[in-house]
């Protein structure tokens, strides 16, 4: 794996070779007034804006996992909504339709069998015809993931202050949170659970002008306001003894192999790196952003918010769509998925899983060969699933005659 992480100090020869001239003929810089980043981003950063985006097998493998996770948990959402938990396979092509899945006549419940694991397909012993269930260790997952959820309500709680607290005015929409709720680990009742549950920390209340609903934050705690990427330069700096000067405003660059890296590119990451810029939980109303320094500053703490949206998430992953609910709250560049583009060593942006329709964007230094280097309960659970979805149904057969042939033995022995 090629990487390249741009946290040590530069020699003085690749001090000397970024000289202002050098770099005004490789990258033009330009300067747009964008107090609120409704326009595109301007150029006047340092790092070339049109890159190729380079794919890493490590993430799109996890996301083809996620594709036939997604479909597994709206049909185990259809078979626990149904009487006694069991959907006949007559009917199941008929109750999926809704779901948006896009499958033919019997093609669900050739799905279903490919699942042994997850989902139990048995004869009724009346009726005499197929049904489909989940299987107990299926339900023993949803179990795990429920304890997992519940336990870790209060780390949700500091999740959603920190995500308030990031917002320019305190506060977000209720549907923006709700639509990205379980990537901040936040229960499906989080308006009851949590929110007017915390009158502490939340206030809930409905906008005169618009009819929404929105979520504020009551009280900032300054002690929230402590950024990942501030430990990750700690860590950094404490273990690898890395120049103060270098590591003060940079970030964990990691590029992903096969990605191309030019003289003039290094030299304009390293420039960037060393970029001073304002925190996703401060208050930059006050301050005039017409400058180029101001917009340099800007743009950087658009990657700053980015990383620490996705550093609040429980699988340090999210999908572009759902940042961009928080582009306006969060003063974020229109063009999202270019402007991510740019930065290539920080995010990851797989478009796997979906068909395409859907861009995952991963924080890639809380990932390694695909699996996150600091696992929490939650993602262990969800994890879980995916464990039982990729077992080969060859497997399911073995167990069920290992099973069979330890009831033979129990019955020989009692007839003895």
């Amino acid at each position: 794996m090629k990487t390249f992480v741009f946290m040590v100090p530069v020699t003085n020869l690749l001090r000397r070779s970024c000289s202002s001239t050098t770099i005004s003929r490789t990258i033009p810089l330009t300067v747009h007034c964008n107090l609120t980043f409704t326009k595109s981003m301007s150029q006047s950063t340092s790092i070339p804006k049109k890159l190729d985006r380079v794919r890493d097998h490590g993430y799109d493998n996890y996301m083809e996992v996620e594709k036939k996770v997604r479909k597994v948990l709206k049909f185990q959402s259809l078979i626990l909504s149904q009487p006694n938990q069991t959907v006949p396979i007559t009917r199941l092509d008929t109750l999926v339709r809704p779901l948006g899945l896009g499958f033919k006549q019997h093609e669900a419940g050739a799905f279903l069998l490919k699942l042994p694991h997850v989902f139990d397909i048995y004869e009724h012993p009346v009726q005499r015809i197929l049904y489909c269930r989940l299987t107990r260790r299926a339900l023993a997952q949803i179990q795990q993931e429920n304890d997992a959820l519940n336990a870790q309500i209060p780390d949700a709680v500091t999740r959603l202050r920190k995500l308030l607290m990031m917002s320019n005015t305190g506060r977000i929409r209720l549907e923006h949170v709700r639509i990205a709720r379980t990537e901040f680990g936040l229960p499906d009742d989080f308006e009851y659970s949590v929110v007017l549950k915390y009158p502490q920390f939340f206030r809930l209340f409905d906008a005169e002008e618009t009819r929404n609903k929105y979520i504020e934050i009551v009280d900032r705690d300054p002690s929230l306001t402590v950024c990942a990427i501030e430990k990750v330069r700690e860590r950094e700096y404490r273990e690898k003894g890395i120049d103060a000067e270098d590591v003060r405003f940079s970030f964990l660059v990691t590029f992903p192999p096969g990605f191309k890296i030019g003289k003039y590119y290094r030299i304009a990451v390293w420039k960037w790196q060393r970029v001073p810029y304002w925190s996703p939980y401060e208050d930059v109303s006050g301050y005039d952003l017409r400058s180029l320094e101001a917009q340099k500053r800007m743009e950087k703490r658009a990657v700053a918010t980015i990383h620490e949206l996705l550093s609040l998430t429980v699988e340090k992953k999210i999908t572009l769509e759902r940042i961009a609910h928080f582009r306006m709250a969060m003063n974020l560049p229109k063009k999202l998925k270019d402007f991510l583009l740019q930065h290539q060593g920080i995010f990851y942006i797989s478009t796997r899983g979906n068909y395409g329709k859907l861009h995952t964007v991963f924080l890639r230094e809380a990932y390694r060969k695909g699996e996150l280097i600091e696992p929490n309960d939650l993602y262990l659970a969800r994890r879980k699933l995916g464990e039982l979805v990729l077992i080969s149904p060859r497997k399911a057969k073995a167990d069920k005659e290992l099973v069979s042939n330890r009831r033979d033995e129990e019955d020989e022995e009692e007839l003895q």
